[in-house]
């Protein structure tokens, strides 16, 4: 049985107004259903072991969250364990959710920088979507080069931000992942879009997590 490591941040508030977020809820969900019925062992961490939180359950009626919310999802998310109490070195695959809250606590995670090496380099799976990439921002590989530079990537782009959340995130995720050498990849806003590169998968928005986790897979069952 593969394993899965989902790691979600703990922020619910972001920016100078402290505006409500969390882990987006479809961009948790989604992947969590395709990783269920690839039928592998799935287990969350948070960035300091509290009780992560959910945005967008406006959006529960959809049919793989709200299996997300009443089944063994959510209740496995709210016991979520401490990143650094994890053996992350015994799990195929490592994979980052998006919402705002990732903006707040993992642009500078030196834990998580590690983890994010660590898994690259011994060929483990890493996914990540829509703001979840920044969890890929200042990650060096042994080499000393940006583990984005030179890589396929997208994420929650510039003019996605401009219509949702400018004022509230402390920076742009598109300009900082360019900055670090990536090779940067959109489509039209809010459509579905994921892309691989060697066994880095990324995707750029919250319909993007059902391609990220398909990716994860089929390089996972390769």
């Amino acid at each position: 049985m593969k394993k899965v490591l989902i790691i979600v941040s703990n922020a619910n508030t972001i920016g100078p107004n402290n505006r409500r977020t969390g882990n987006f809820l479809p961009e948790v969900a989604h992947p969590y259903a395709e990783f269920d019925r690839a039928q592998y062992q799935i287990d969350f961490a948070s960035l300091n072991g509290d009780t992560p939180y959910l945005d967008d359950l406006q959006s529960a009626a959809d049919p793989d969250n709200l299996a997300f919310l009443t089944g063994k999802g959510w209740a496995a998310m709210q016991k979520a364990v401490k990143l650094s109490d994890v053996d992350v070195s015994t799990y195929d695959a490592i994979f980052m959710p998006g919402g705002l809250a990732p903006m707040v606590d993992m642009p500078d995670n030196a834990l998580l920088k590690q983890v994010v090496k660590e898994t690259y380099e011994r060929n483990a799976v890493v996914g990540a979507v829509c703001h979840g990439p920044v969890s890929l921002l200042n990650v060096k590989l042994s080499d000393g080069s940006y583990l984005v530079n030179g890589k396929n990537i997208s994420s929650f782009t510039t003019e996605e931000e401009d219509a949702y959340a400018r004022a509230d995130v402390p920076f742009d995720l598109q300009t900082a992942l360019t900055q670090q050498g990536a090779i940067y990849h959109t489509v039209e806003p809010w459509a579905p879009f994921s892309i691989a590169d060697g066994n880095l998968v990324t995707g750029q928005n919250p319909a993007s997590g059902k391609g990220v986790a398909q990716k994860m897979i089929k390089i996972l069952e390769a």
